[in-house]
């Protein structure tokens, strides 16, 4: 059994709102240097063989698919 996380990121040029809420909330905190936040989605899929090129194939078909929106984000797909 195998396990494949996908990181979903917005684009660099779509706005994050989120991001930057927490951007602005860090120093109000304590937190100094900070000088930008983005904010993303991680999924960790369990497989049942190996992660070998096929198996992160279909992941990425997966993402392409249902866990990423490919307008405004983009996503990585790696083995653990």
């Amino acid at each position: 059994m195998a396990r494949v996380v996908v990181d979903v990121m917005l684009k660099p040029e779509i706005l994050d709102p989120q991001g930057q809420a927490i951007a602005r909330k860090l120093p109000q905190l304590g937190f100094e240097g900070v000088a930008a936040v983005r904010q993303g989605k991680r999924f960790e899929l369990e497989l049942d063989g190996p992660a070998d090129e096929a198996a992160l194939a279909e992941v990425r078909k997966i993402a392409e698919t249902l866990l990423a929106n490919p307008v405004i984000e983009t996503f990585e797909v790696h083995a653990l």
